[in-house]
């Protein structure tokens, strides 16, 4: 399967939602959306 642009794309912003989610500071109402998001793009990109 070829890597395409669209998921290097999906994969900095999983980058960047699990550097957010490991920084800390979230309410966690931010917390748990950032989980359910990266959860959700783990499935699309089929890391799950």
């Amino acid at each position: 399967m070829a890597y395409t642009c669209v998921d290097y794309r999906i994969g900095m912003i999983l980058a960047g939602l699990r550097k957010r989610l490991a920084e800390g500071g979230l309410t966690p109402q931010e917390a748990e959306e950032t989980e359910k998001e990266i959860e959700r793009l783990e499935r699309e990109m089929g890391l799950d």
